[in-house]
């Protein structure tokens, strides 16, 4: 689940320093091991790599509508993973003050629709599951959209 350069980066004599220290008391486990295996077989198994780029396709099409809000100043993405900045003016790139919890207004707006987000400040974040079903992510980006008309309505 790595880069071939990102992977080459650590190979190399013990005396070379290109080790990757890391460890924890589980180093080693049999039963993290197994669990790993079994879990690396289930993205093989159920095509997980394949989902996350349909999950790719959900965002950019459900966000896109996003792309022109008034109060939204940049959408970041990499992969599946997005944050939704929120801003008081677009064109001025003005942040909302930050006493108002814009981020966190959006959350409780989604909320009472049934869908937990997370904020960062004022951007808003999703970090769906590589699994999760399309249509469920669909839902979450329909919520997003509705709770940030919501919580910025009436600044």
């Amino acid at each position: 689940m790595a880069t071939t350069e990102i992977y080459e980066a650590f190979l190399g004599e013990p005396q070379e320093g290109r080790t990757f220290f890391h460890g924890h008391t589980y180093t080693g486990n049999p039963l993290a091991c197994a669990a790993a295996l079994a879990s690396l077989d289930l993205f093989d198994r159920n095509d997980v790599l394949a989902n996350v780029a349909r999950l790719e396709r959900v965002l950019e099409n459900r966000l896109g509508r996003l792309a022109t809000h008034p109060h939204v100043g940049e959408i970041r993405r990499k992969g599946i993973m997005v944050g939704i900045e929120l801003v008081e003016d677009r064109d001025q790139k003005r942040s909302f003050p930050s006493p108002r919890r814009t981020g966190h207004l959006v959350t409780l707006a989604a909320r009472k629709r049934g869908v937990i987000l997370r904020p960062l400040g004022d951007v808003v974040v999703l970090m769906p599951a590589p699994a999760m079903p399309p249509d469920l992510l669909e839902r979450i980006c329909d919520v997003t959209v509705e709770a940030i008309d919501e919580a910025v309505a009436g600044r």
